[in-house]
């Protein structure tokens, strides 16, 4: 019993509890005396019971039944798509069953198939590119494409899977949000400030180009392979010590020993001139050209 709770972060189920031998009056025992806590209709967890959100996620999938998984922002959440656990009520798929308990956001779906569903630190939720799906309507364009190119960095996401997704699932109001990634074949920005630097090149008519492709020793932003011109987005938070600084020269001075130009522009310029910005490196592309 107490291995079966601790496998499930503290958590067990009444009808897993009669499965190994318990009986009714028992458990109803273990109740009153405070060593079972009723977290949820025929949910207990051992007194104390955890609280934290991985054990919160054992109990409420426990609650809804063997057909549930973690979904949506949940999920997202424990795939580490997102920065920290979303507040309020977890949100739960259901295949099949009725169960939903109050306090608990449940979402209906008959089409999961196998590939849609993965564990992940011994919880059952949807696969990543599955719960990019269900959330991409309600998610903030620049935070999905940041949760997209993330998950590709991090092996999560591979784009052949969200195709297949997408094609198995077209009328589903996330896909329109999603068709996007697939089309793109380049590789995964890794920060805010290249997908700003994306949008830029498309808005201003740019041919695009490779981003993060590894030129003259380092893994540059991005590079404009025809023109040998290498472009590095400078922030503020990446390269403010002395030792980033003198870094980036050193790889500037390399690059141009290689016979590529390195072109530095920042968040600022970027996004406070990019009018200007844009001519300059037109002017910069076409005499390189």
């Amino acid at each position: 019993m107490l291995a079966l709770a601790k496998r499930q972060n503290g958590y067990v189920s009444r009808a897993q509890l009669l499965d190994l031998g318990a009986t009714r009056g028992l458990i109803d025992g273990r109740v009153g005396s405070g060593f079972f806590v009723i977290v949820f209709p025929g949910v207990y967890a051992i007194a104390p019971g955890r609280d934290d959100a991985l054990a919160r996620a054992s109990a409420v999938l426990l609650a809804c039944g063997p057909s549930a998984v973690l979904s949506h922002g949940s999920a997202a959440s424990l795939w580490g798509l997102r920065d920290r656990w979303e507040r309020g009520p977890m949100h739960v798929t259901l295949a099949t069953g009725d169960r939903r308990p109050r306090g608990i956001v449940t979402h209906r779906c008959r089409t999961l198939r196998r590939a849609d569903t993965r564990r992940q630190r011994g919880i059952r939720a949807t696969s990543p590119v599955r719960t990019c799906l269900d959330i991409a309507p309600r998610t903030p364009v620049r935070q999905l494409t940041r949760m997209i190119n993330d998950g590709r960095r991090a092996g999560l996401i591979r784009l052949d899977a969200l195709d297949d997704l997408l094609r198995r699932n077209p009328r589903h109001p996330g896909a329109r949000h999603l068709w996007g990634f697939v089309a793109e074949e380049r590789n995964p920005t890794r920060s805010a400030l290249e997908d700003d630097f994306v949008e830029f090149v498309t808005k201003y008519g740019f041919a695009m180009p490779v981003i993060n492709l590894r030129t003259a020793g380092h893994e540059a932003d991005a590079v404009f392979e025809r023109h040998r011109l290498i472009v590095e987005l400078d922030g503020w938070d990446f390269h403010r010590d002395r030792d980033a600084f003198e870094r980036d020269r050193e790889r500037d001075a390399n690059a141009l020993a290689d016979g590529w130009v390195t072109l530095r522009i920042t968040q600022v310029r970027l996004h406070g001139a990019p009018e200007r910005e844009a001519a300059r490196l037109w002017k910069i592309l076409e005499k390189r050209g």
